[in-house]
């Protein structure tokens, strides 16, 4: 049977995920977590049709998957589904350029947690990945959890982890070893795998 998240027993649900997944013809992947806390990011995220497969691979290892959404979602009755699907509310308004430093503060308030985040920021090219994913793991210390949607092998979910340093250019190439050979559903969306460059006049990591 395919691992789970922390060595938690099956349900009926995750079987039902796993069978889901085969049918699709998925095969979940899931690294073992060094720590109940990481910050995944998930690429590459080419299509909509990525949808799917990620939200069956959650079912399938019972991970406790939650991301972040602007506050205003979070009003009755969109809410009670945007909670019940793993969201978690950050007024970007009031965080601004403390964003990472909110996002790092829901991260210490949760007991276990694998917050995803779109490494590209988009599911059209870009040259760069986004950075926020990567402050937020260092600020709140822990793993990075590299999470891939390859449709060339038809695995998804998390392949492995970089404790982040500091030393963004280091731990962007540990990212890029995890990610060699993996293809997204249109290839021709998916750009290389190295950080955004980051200007004098903003906080690292901004959105």
């Amino acid at each position: 049977m395919a691992v789970t998240w922390m060595n938690r027993p099956h349900t009926p649900g995750s079987r039902l995920g796993l069978l889901l997944l085969r049918l699709m013809g998925w095969t979940p992947v899931l690294a073992p977590a060094p720590g109940p806390k990481v910050v995944a990011c998930v690429a590459p995220h080419t299509s909509n049709n990525d949808f799917w497969p990620g939200v069956v691979w959650i079912w399938a290892t019972r991970s406790p998957v939650k991301f972040v959404a602007k506050h205003s979602l979070f009003h009755f009755p969109l809410g009670l589904f945007m909670r019940a699907v793993g969201g978690l509310p950050v007024d970007r308004r009031r965080a601004g350029s403390n964003f990472v430093n909110a996002v790092v503060e829901r991260i210490r308030r949760q007991s276990e947690i694998v917050l995803v985040v779109a490494a590209e920021g988009t599911r059209t090219r870009t040259e760069y990945w986004k950075t926020g994913f990567y402050y937020m793991a260092l600020e709140a210390g822990v793993p990075i959890a590299v999470t891939v949607l390859d449709w060339g092998h038809k695995r998804v979910g998390i392949v492995g982890y970089v404790q982040p340093t500091g030393d963004i250019e280091a731990d962007f190439a540990g990212i890029r070893v995890l990610m060699e050979g993996v293809r997204g559903h249109t290839p021709a969306n998916a750009g290389p795998v190295r950080p955004r460059p980051e200007r004098r006049d903003e906080a690292p990591g901004a959105p």
